[in-house]
């Protein structure tokens, strides 16, 4: 059956489903991808590195990323190459999805924002603290370190999590992100040097984010409540008619007496979330009762 909407449609349908920040993120990661292209195949090759590139990559000098600040943001989003952006989008979509199974969306794009910000200065201060590395310029590409992030964080909360690879079967996934961490390690002498710095920042971030969130600390909290409020400008405010209705008092309750209805309270409480979560980080998902799966789900959509 032909839809009126089409493609646009269909689109937005996608990127507003509910607990979809995976989702949400390969879109604005490809939609950058293709503009940027668009310019590249436009602009001769001197005046896309000036004017696009240059605005768009993280520089490793810190004058050049004073005066260009935003570039800490731009670059997780920017991509260069197909096969570049192919690897992190698959990466994100699988990992991305596990995470916001148990964690929810709000949290998967904090951490993902955050590591690629960690990641981002990690890899500026790595350039200015080790004189091999200060010996030229580099710019940086990539949202490698915030999906390294989501690698990390999702493995330290469910480092028992199987999933089924093709050609090699059943493999935790906590053996997939330490694979992706000693391979960046071993590859920060290579040609992407600067991007392999980024992605152990980004790292350490998902893993101690995972920790401290087991502890009760929520890093990403003020950032979810900063992205909250940006929206508030967008999201039109609704006008809501409340209509009360008289209720005529029981026969059966006696003189004098009164009732009342005590608000509900919420039964998955921090306390109860944290021991959830240790629980998974020591035995593996698999070990929770439904009523337990129930909880941490129902948390992760608050």
């Amino acid at each position: 059956m032909y839809s009126r909407g089409g493609f646009l449609e269909d689109f937005k349908s996608a990127f507003n489903r509910p607990n979809n920040a995976h989702v949400q993120l390969i879109i604005i990661n490809v939609i950058v991808f293709v503009l940027i292209g668009i310019l590249h195949v436009f602009l001769n090759e001197a005046y896309y590195k000036i004017y696009v590139y240059a605005n768009v990559a993280m520089p490793s000098v810190p004058e050049a990323f004073l005066h260009k600040p935003w570039t800490l943001i731009t670059y997780m989003f920017s991509h260069e190459g197909l096969f570049h952006i192919l690897s992190n989008m698959l990466m994100l979509y699988w990992f991305g999805r596990i995470f916001v199974e148990y964690l929810g969306s709000d949290k998967l794009v904090a951490v993902y924002v955050l590591g690629g910000i960690f990641g981002g200065l990690f890899y500026l201060a790595a350039y200015n603290i080790f004189p091999y590395l200060n010996e030229h310029v580099a710019f940086m590409v990539g949202a490698s370190a915030g999906v390294l992030a989501i690698i990390v964080a999702t493995a330290t909360l469910l480092p028992q999590y199987t999933i089924h690879l093709m050609f090699i079967g059943p493999v935790k996934i906590m053996y997939i992100a330490l694979f992706a961490v000693v391979l960046s390690f071993l590859q920060v002498r290579g040609v992407n040097e600067g991007g392999n710095i980024a992605h152990l920042g980004g790292a350490f971030f998902g893993f101690l984010y995972i920790k401290q969130l087991q502890k009760g600390n929520d890093w990403g909290g003020w950032f979810t409540r900063f992205l909250n409020f940006i929206k508030s400008f967008f999201v039109p405010s609704r006008n809501i008619k409340v209509s009360y209705k008289k209720t005529k008092k029981s026969k059966s309750s006696s003189k004098g007496s009164s009732s009342t209805t005590a608000a509900p309270t919420s039964s998955h409480n921090q306390e109860e979330i944290d021991a959830i979560l240790d629980k998974i980080s020591e035995k593996g998902y698999e070990s929770l009762s439904k009523e337990e799966k129930q909880k941490l789900f129902n948390a992760s959509n608050r």
